[in-house]
């Protein structure tokens, strides 16, 4: 059995029993609280929704361990992010109310931990609650003794007992009891506990152990996918159901192997499958653009309303790899919408992208309780007063809105489903679906499909018009290296796809956001997080948080992506010193692979590896395709063989359930099959040059990577591999030659030419 991909929790896990929940609002205009706490001087967002709890909150640090030592308490662990629904829920019933405070402060150290600001505390928590109840999610809640040790925990929690739950108020004072009366057996359990995470969770090469051989892997994957997949709406599960870019990644790759089979069509027909029906669904933000989180229906209509930064990243590159192959320019158009989504309500003046948008808003300016999908959704009411204009050559009588609401799915009475709507927030309301194909829209009521389009262009406008009246959801302005790095590849992979200059000139000015504001020279590391501040400044924390193994990993694979849209060789050159720094704090010499964390911070209790790819890869994932482009970049053949290491460390999972990698299953391909170094010797301006990198970039090739030889013998690719010194062009014109182990073809100046090389 998979684990379901991790979500914020609509189920309380505590020991055994599930817990029904009620929908409580945020209020309206806030008053004046009666609480600030010490979260106040905090700069995460999620830190400072809670500052006015009657909790007493600390960070994580040394300042609450001290305490909980001191005083010889529990610490009571809560770790949630800003955009997530359940958070707000259970901080509304538990965190505001005076009572429960008082219970919390007079038995625990409380500390409050946003899970994208330290991923390492999280996830080391997290592999116990997953270990110890079987399930996860967010708001998690978890009991440690002074040392840190977890021993009991879950996710949601009811502030009172039900007839089939245990509410927080009773599970606190249960704890508190417990370790007055039995702390010695606390202790103990703690510790076995601990021994036993250290023993499951650990990831290693054994013994002799070699990288799996590719052609197994890559067929047990497909296999696997193959057999979860949704004939009818695309996706890989029935409900709920999340966009998965890495099941696409593998799936296109994978085509990209095996063109002239069955099994090569099918993959390739499961990915724009699910891609089309994906855009077609109501996880699509039709009138906003971008992608919401999942959706909670086989169908894709109604989704889970928050908006991830790292959602739209990698779906922006695996709807321009859609194009790249298909040539269909109904994935162009998606990825224009993400981007500019992106560019509009996700970007810092500074160049920056910022992390989320809520699921929750005000429906109303004097709504007094926030609703999911308060922002997106539609009454047919609504729409009919928006769109009352007859359409002239229609069947007659025809409006805007009858055009609009047949092709989008609205019904009079609202058009979903109670049962994914249990708490009625949605109730007679609309959440778009595009129901019909343009064609058989215009041909329902007479129009030329040309003209529907405009029509449709025009109703989307009003509807954007109106629905910018409305209270905005919650923004969350932290700018973390991840999820920037897995943006900029967004834009830089659309730029040279799309042939569209200006996203990778908006790759390239976050890029520098990142070199100024999330990367110390003088350290020669990455920053985890910076913040927008007072007047749109950019801030850091007191005590900056350092850069995980994930922030390495992205950001080299979009430096890479930069530079080979670009051809700017300062990215290169920035991406090579990262991937030595990331090898020098991260990689585990014994047993191979990188550790997600350092080894210096003594409060976690454990170094993980991740071993399974979920809304991102898992780092080790991408780290294998970086580690392999760094070595046709740098002539380091190490880095070819520490690739192979990190395989041989993940062996075991790859050939058996490799479903739960499909990222690194995909590497373990293109490892198997020698990366292919596109050299072009010409002018990057010229138009032969450009020609063929026209060529390059049209042709998707999981297994090349590409570089200009521009004649200059002082650049920085010069100095890193001296055989680009004896590639000429021939006859004065723009030359490709296609290189494996620095090895090169003969020299080609004829496109046609190329793209036969080109093939994987």
């Amino acid at each position: 059995m998979l684990a379901a991909p991790l979500r914020c929790a609509r189920r309380h896990i505590f020991l055994t029993g599930i817990a029904a929940m009620a929908t409580v609002g945020t209020p309206g205009p806030p008053s004046v609280p009666r609480h600030t706490n010490r979260l106040i001087n905090e700069k995460s967002p999620y830190l400072l929704q809670h500052a006015h709890n009657p909790v007493d909150w600390y960070p994580w640090g040394q300042e609450a361990f001290d305490k909980a030592k001191r005083e010889n308490k529990l610490i009571f662990l809560s770790v949630g992010y800003s955009t997530c629904h359940w958070c707000h829920v259970m901080e509304e019933e538990s965190f505001k109310s005076k009572e429960i405070g008082e219970i919390m402060n007079e038995h625990f150290v409380c500390i409050k931990v946003d899970r994208e600001e330290r991923p390492d505390v999280d996830k080391v928590y997290m592999t116990f609650v997953q270990a110890t109840s079987g399930g996860g999610g967010w708001p998690m809640s978890v009991w440690l003794t002074p040392d840190l040790k977890p021993f009991a925990g879950g996710t949601y929690f009811p502030p009172e007992d039900g007839v089939h739950r245990v509410g927080f108020r009773t599970v606190l004072l249960r704890i508190a009891e417990q370790w007055k009366e039995n702390k010695d057996a606390l202790l103990e359990s703690s510790q076995r506990i601990l021994e036993a995470l250290r023993h499951t969770s650990e990831i290693r090469v054994q013994g002799q152990e070699s990288p799996p051989p590719a052609k197994e892997v890559m067929g047990t994957c497909f296999q696997q996918l193959s057999r979860s997949y949704d004939e009818e709406y695309g996706g890989f599960s029935k409900s709920p159901k999340f966009p998965t870019p890495v099941n696409l990644n593998f799936l296109f790759t994978y085509w990209a192997l095996h063109q002239t089979t069955p099994e090569g069509a099918r993959a390739l027909q499961m990915a724009l499958h699910t891609l089309k029906m994906m855009a077609h669904g109501g996880i699509h933000d039709h009138i906003g653009q971008g992608f919401h989180r999942y959706s909670t229906d086989q169908h894709w209509h109604v989704p889970h309303f928050e908006k991830m930064l790292y959602d739209q990243g990698q779906l922006a590159a695996m709807y321009s790899k859609a194009f790249q192959i298909s040539g269909d320019e109904f994935f162009a158009d998606v990825v224009r919408d993400i981007l500019l989504y992106v560019s509009r309500d996700l970007s810092d003046q500074a160049g920056g992208f910022y992390s989320a948008e809520d699921a929750d808003s005000y429906p109303t300016s004097t709504s007094r309780e926030k609703r999911e999908g308060a922002f997106c959704v539609w009454t047919a009411k609504e729409l009919r007063a928006l769109l009352p204009d007859p359409v002239e050559g229609a069947t007659e009588g025809t409006t805007l809105g009858d055009i609009f609401m047949h092709h989008y799915g609205v019904e009079e009475a609202g058009n979903v489903d109670p049962m994914k709507d249990p708490h009625q927030e949605l109730k007679g309301k609309n959440v778009l679906i595009a129901r019909c194909s343009p064609e058989l829209t215009a041909a329902r009521f007479g129009l030329e499909p040309g003209r529907l389009s405009a029509l449709l262009q025009e109703c989307q406008h009003r509807l954007s018009s109106a629905r910018a009246q409305r209270p905005r959801p919650h923004l969350d302005t932290k700018m973390l290296a991840a999820w920037n790095g897995l943006m900029i590849s967004g834009f830089a992979q659309a730029g040279a796809t799309l042939a569209e200059q200006g996203y990778v000139s908006r790759a390239a000015q976050a890029a520098a956001f990142l070199r100024t504001h999330l990367f110390d020279p003088d350290s020669g590391r990455l920053l985890r997080s910076c913040y927008r501040g007072k007047h749109n400044s950019v801030e850091q924390s007191a005590v900056p948080i350092q850069g995980f193994l994930e922030d390495y990993v992205f950001v080299i694979q979009a430096l890479f992506d930069l530079y080979e849209a670009s051809l700017e060789q300062s990215w290169l050159e920035w991406a090579l010193h990262l991937q030595h720094m990331q090898d020098k704090l991260f990689w585990d010499p014994k047993g191979f692979a990188y550790f997600s964390t350092e080894a210096s911070d003594p409060s976690l209790l454990l170094r993980l590896k991740d071993d399974q790819d979920g809304a991102e890869p898992t780092p080790n994932s991408v780290a294998v395709t970086n580690l392999l482009r760094a070595a046709c970049y740098s002539g380091h053949m190490e880095w070819v063989e520490k690739a192979g290491k990190i395989l041989a460390a993940f062996s075991q999972r790859l050939q058996k359930i490799p479903i739960t990698l499909p990222e690194m299953a995909r590497a373990t391909a293109v490892f198997h099959h020698t990366l292919k170094q596109v050299v072009i010797c010409g002018d990057p301006q010229g138009e032969d040059t450009k020609e063929m990198l026209h060529c390059v970039r049209s042709v998707f090739s999981p297994n090349q990577v590409l570089m200009v030889a521009d004649g200059d013998s002082a650049g920085f690719l010069y100095r890193q591999l001296p055989f680009l010194a004896s590639l000429e062009r021939k006859d004065g014109k723009a030359t490709a030659y296609v290189c494996s182990n620095f090895t090169c073809s003969l020299p080609v100046t004829s496109v046609q030419e190329l793209r036969g090389m080109l093939s994987p």
